[in-house]
């Protein structure tokens, strides 16, 4: 626990550096940009399927309007329930420029060892993450639904299952660099990779605050795995 406050903490510290800040503002019109078309697609997408399914402007006077309002209100729905996916797919185009900020201010030594991913590397861990996040959300759907009557119940759901998937993503976004061999793990615990994602997630669903969500990710899971590997180097050497 007192190793993911300071590194969010120092995270939160970074957002005073130039460079993070270029990045984070950069990061941020893009995912402007990227929900504007994805709503913009969504809203024609629902929009056709109503009409498709029979709500069809010749059906009765004022079927286009509450078909449009229909449809702008499951789009919108949809931008919520995406917004994880989008943010984190964005943020992967900077992670790097995050982590190497974060690194040449605070770790030039321990940075000098890292390596540049292959393509092949880079595409496999995007996409990976991306197809992790639809299979567990889409899992996480049914239980979800059968939570409704709680209130809290889905919202409870969907942090858990995505403070799983956002730290073991904020977390390869750093170690990816450093591991010697595949097989080779990260020296960040579960519960640590799972307390990170936890405090990413919840700080997603909160309006404004999400647009530096992923940035802080990455700057905290740089802090994170930078001491930890610190940690476990000193260790070795007693």
């Amino acid at each position: 626990m007192p190793a993911i406050v300071s590194s969010l903490g120092m995270a939160i510290g970074e957002l005073a550096d130039g460079k993070v800040l270029r990045i984070l503002l950069k990061s941020i019109a893009v995912t402007i940009m990227v929900f504007i078309a994805v709503a913009w697609a969504g809203w024609y997408a629902f929009d056709w399927l109503f009409e498709w399914l029979g709500l069809a402007d010749s059906l009765f006077r004022g079927a286009e309007g509450i078909r449009e309002a229909a449809s702008a209100l499951f789009a919108l729905l949809g931008l919520w329930l995406t917004w994880r996916v989008v943010a984190m797919a964005v943020i992967q185009f900077y992670a790097e420029d995050v982590v190497r900020a974060v690194e040449a201010r605070h770790y030039p030594q321990q940075a000098s060892a890292a390596r540049d991913l292959s393509t092949d590397e880079q595409v496999q861990a995007s996409l990976g993450g991306i197809l992790r996040a639809l299979i567990a959300n889409l899992v996480a759907l049914p239980v979800a639904l059968t939570l409704l009557f709680t209130g809290f119940g889905p919202a409870l759901v969907f942090w858990g299952v995505n403070a799983m998937l956002v730290g073991r993503e904020l977390q390869d976004m750093v170690w990816l660099r450093y591991r010697q061999q595949k097989a080779e793990l990260a020296p960040v615990s579960k519960f640590e990779r799972f307390l990170l994602g936890g405090a990413v997630a919840g700080l997603l669903a909160l309006p404004f605050v999400n647009f530096l969500a992923p940035v802080l990710g990455a700057a905290g899971a740089t802090h994170l795995v930078h001491r930890k590997v610190g940690n476990k180097v000193e260790a070795g050497h007693a």
